[in-house]
């Protein structure tokens, strides 16, 4: 069994001037990004690599939910459409059990809507993120079981 944890990422300033890209995190979305971590925890999952948008913001919420991590920076994960996502994510090494991708809507959410067929969906707010578990190899990932959903908006 793999799992992948699909995470967009925290909150993030809009400063008028800054390229979008270069968006830091709030204040709110870094103590948001350490309760994403701390969440994982409690799950009882540690990814064994973190595939990762180069933003700012992205940047920030990988290292804060996990601090001293295995991150991967993969600049095509930036404005990618969930197909891209999960072409990324099937290039995953087979020893990978948990991954962990932190990357932007409206790509994170309908890759997670695209493995799971999740009816009712309530949407991915900055800093929630979806656990899958799936029996498929990375290769071959076509679907998965959502096993929980986590918004910092409810916690």
């Amino acid at each position: 069994m793999r799992t992948l944890i699909v995470l967009r990422h925290a909150k993030a300033v809009h400063t008028p001037g800054l390229s979008d890209p270069e968006r830091p995190l709030t204040e709110r979305g870094e103590r948001d990004a350490r309760k994403v971590g701390e969440a994982l925890v409690t799950l009882g999952l540690r990814p064994d690599l973190v595939l990762c948008s180069p933003s700012v913001r992205t940047r920030q919420t990988a290292e804060l939910v996990l601090p001293g991590g295995p991150i991967e920076f993969e600049r095509d994960i930036y404005e990618a459409y969930a197909d891209e996502l999960l072409e990324l994510v099937r290039r995953t090494d087979p020893q990978v059990r948990t991954l962990l991708l932190v990357g932007h809507n409206p790509g994170v959410h309908e890759l997670v809507l695209g493995l799971t067929s999740r009816d009712g969906d309530t949407g991915f707010p900055p800093g929630a993120f979806a656990v899958i578990e799936t029996d498929d190899e990375w290769a071959g990932l076509d679907s998965g079981r959502a096993v929980t959903r986590w918004n910092p908006k409810e916690h």
